[in-house]
């Protein structure tokens, strides 16, 4: 077998055979990775020389690609044989010539030669992303918060969405907001134990009701005294640990949530709710039926399909079919949670536009699903089985990162007209002023791990990026959304420059902001189509970066690849290029200790935010309060406690949002953090 033929086997299916590391330097992907790649993507590699062949054959046979991509008021690109004739199925039922009058939208293409006819879908989508309106060109800023870790005295030991509106509502009214950007909201299991990790959901298509406030279901009102009562007796213990800066607990939070919810499923409803409940249903339609459906089989046989029964892994299979009937009434009560928590999404994004908010909330949109999850079983033929999604090395994760969860097919993905991504952003833009499209460089190419190997040992898979931000663009166009695209790490330069002309804005984080010689850059050279902020979920908060806290606890762990003391002193040296960089902007007095006074130094590192273009600038809430402790280590799964820290203060003590938004001098703290940021944006904004 020759390698070169395996290479160019590769390459022919988009998998790249090399790539340039975080060093700068060149890899070459093992052979068997490639023959594991491959074979996931149904490319038989045992004989690459007869593969090539039988694939080249195949493309000499197709007039169309598996999907056309054109944008707006250009015409779709076409090489097509001479003699073909081609015309466009309109979306609408129409028919038209290929031109560049299509409207946008998902529409198919014939084209027929010689007696041979075939067809594929045509993607129509915006050339380029504008602001909503109600922001227009100007600059502005917004908080950052995990909801989960954003308790009030009402809430029960979790954030839940009332927190999210009320936040929203106080930033906006109170300190003049644009936005608040949250974790993703996308489904958990149904049943305990849940995974902590917000960025591995089992769908991403529909969202947690770990998130609903119980209270604000209506129904909640048409409950006798007797039955409210046993409803806040399920509440009374979780606010009390909630009090607490002890560690979050969604098991006990869902099992006291799901019983409450139970209750209220079974109160009659209005005529009024009634009929909005079937209107939801009919717009959801069968995908809704389907992912209740796996819901109510995950409780019966656990939360990963591959393990259910041979003939209930087929979503389309006549058992699941037949089960889904035997337990329609589970069935309809997870839709029924389905329907509240989107009644709930929307009233947040009400209550932070009716405050004056141009944006409102910008959810987040993980970048995957778990394996085995409602939407691998839900789009069993577009994701693919044996690998997982991750990172190749990098200066902060020097031994990769692998997240669990199943890649997009790019040519089944593709000849299904992008339809299960473009309902997945749907469904994350409904009730969105915006969306961050978590590693957004999945819509250009994704890290490939074969099953059972180390991060390091994996392969980039291309994907048409015409297709997958085109379908990106067309939903935000429908629904009014901007787009924030996290395009931190390794990451090709042409493909920063295609998301900015197309109008998905970057993310530049501060302390990865260095010039060629690697000090930390002027504010002016910063880029302007981008969300600024000081750190990210991944990184320590400011208070804990500037004690090198963060190194001790990755040499605890054993995450370190190079000495502890070249880590620290890596660390410190870097706090101490931005103190200098603050004192010669004038930001931070040259006698201010960085480690002694760290809220002085968040004060002036917001100020060095609102000096750059940036278009937008994300303040955390953890720094504004203080807060130490990471939300999240990467490279880690149970040796550290990720996605389950409370909001807490310097002190380590709980910070509540009724002491948030009422104590004297913890709102003074928080606009003192946050005046240089208001003030910088009212001059240059």
């Amino acid at each position: 077998m020759s390698d070169a033929d395996l290479a160019r086997l590769a390459e022919e299916h988009g998998v790249a055979t090399t790539y340039e590391d975080w060093r700068g330097r060149r890899v070459r992907v093992g052979a068997d990775t490639l023959r594991h790649v491959l074979a996931a993507l149904g490319v038989d590699a045992s004989d690459p020389r007869a593969s090539l062949e039988a694939h080249w054959a195949d493309q000499a046979r197709r007039m169309l690609p598996p999907a056309v991509v054109a944008r707006s008021g250009r015409s779709p690109r076409l090489p097509l044989p001479d003699g073909t004739r081609a015309w466009v199925e309109l979306a609408d039922g129409g028919w038209a010539r290929p031109g560049p009058d299509l409207p946008t939208g998902v529409h198919s293409l014939h084209a027929e030669c010689g007696g041979v006819a075939q067809s594929a879908p045509l993607l129509v989508v915006p050339d380029r992303l504008d602001p909503p309106p109600a922001l227009g060109d100007r600059r502005a800023w917004g908080l950052t918060a995990q909801l989960y870790s954003v308790r009030s005295r009402a809430s029960w030991g979790l954030g839940d969405l009332r927190d999210l509106a009320e936040l929203a509502d106080w930033s906006a009214r109170d300190l003049g907001a644009a936005f608040t950007a949250v974790n993703p909201v996308h489904a958990t299991e149904p049943e305990i134990p849940l995974e902590p990790s917000p960025y591995l959901p089992v769908s991403r298509r529909y969202s947690s009701p770990l998130y609903i406030r119980v209270e604000d279901v209506p129904e909640y009102t048409r409950l006798d005294p007797t039955q409210r009562e046993a409803v806040q007796r399920l509440a009374r213990p979780l606010r009390e640990r909630g009090r607490t800066a002890d560690l979050l607990d969604r098991d006990a939070v869902w099992s006291a949530k799901r019983a409450a919810l139970e209750a209220l499923y079974q109160v009659p409803r209005s005529p009024a709710r009634e009929a909005a409940f079937q209107a939801y249903l009919e717009r959801e339609g069968a995908p809704l039926v389907e992912y209740a459906t796996w819901c109510s089989l995950a409780e019966e046989h656990g939360p990963d399909y591959r393990s259910w029964p041979p003939e209930l892994r087929d979503v389309a299979g006549q058992e699941v079919g037949a089960r889904a009937l035997r337990r329609w009434p589970e069935v309809d009560f997870h839709r029924w949670m389905q329907w509240v928590i989107d009644d709930q999404l929307a009233a947040a994004q009400a209550s932070a536009r009716a405050a004056g908010m141009p944006v409102g909330i910008v959810h987040d949109l993980a970048v995957g699903v778990r394996s085995g999850g409602a939407d691998a079983w839900m789009y069993r033929g577009t994701l693919v089985e044996g690998v997982s999604v991750g990172a190749p090395p990098d200066a902060f994760n020097q031994q990769g990162q692998d997240w669990s969860q199943p890649p997009w097919h790019p040519v089944r993905l593709a000849e299904e007209g992008y339809g299960p991504f473009r309902q997945t952003l749907r469904q994350s833009m409904r009730h969105a002023g915006g969306v961050r499209a978590d590693h957004v460089m999945g819509l250009f190419r994704l890290w490939w791990i074969p099953e059972g190997a180390d991060p390091s040992e994996g392969a980039y898979v291309r994907y048409d990026h015409e297709g997958m931000v085109g379908s990106l663009l067309l939903t935000a166009r429908e629904s009014g959304a901007l787009v924030i695209g996290e395009d931190l790490g390794t990451v090709e330069p042409w493909v920063r420059e295609h998301l900015a002309d197309r109008g998905v804005l970057g993310t530049s984080v501060l302390w990865f902001e260095r010039d060629e010689e690697g000090a930390p850059k002027r504010p002016e050279d910063w880029r302007r189509e981008c969300m600024a902020t000081v750190a990210t979920h991944d990184l320590p908060p400011v208070a804990s970066f500037l004690t090198a806290e963060h190194v001790e606890l990755r040499d605890r762990l054993g995450l370190l690849k190079r000495p502890v003391a070249e880590e620290r002193a890596e660390a410190e040296a870097q706090v101490e290029a931005w103190r200098r960089r603050l004192v010669e902007l004038g930001l931070l007095d040259a006698d201010v200790d960085p480690v002694s006074s760290p809220s002085t130094v968040v004060a002036a590192l917001h100020a060095y935010l609102a000096r750059t273009p940036a278009r937008l600038v994300g303040l955390a809430l953890t720094d504004l309060v203080g807060d130490r402790r990471m939300q999240n280590q990467p490279g880690t799964s149970t040796e550290y406690p990720n996605w389950r820290m409370p909001l807490t203060s310097a002190e380590g003590e709980p910070v509540l949002l009724d002491e948030l938004f009422a104590d004297p001098h913890l709102s003074a703290a928080v606009r003192r953090a946050l005046q240089p940021v208001t003030a910088g944006l009212c001059r240059g904004g």
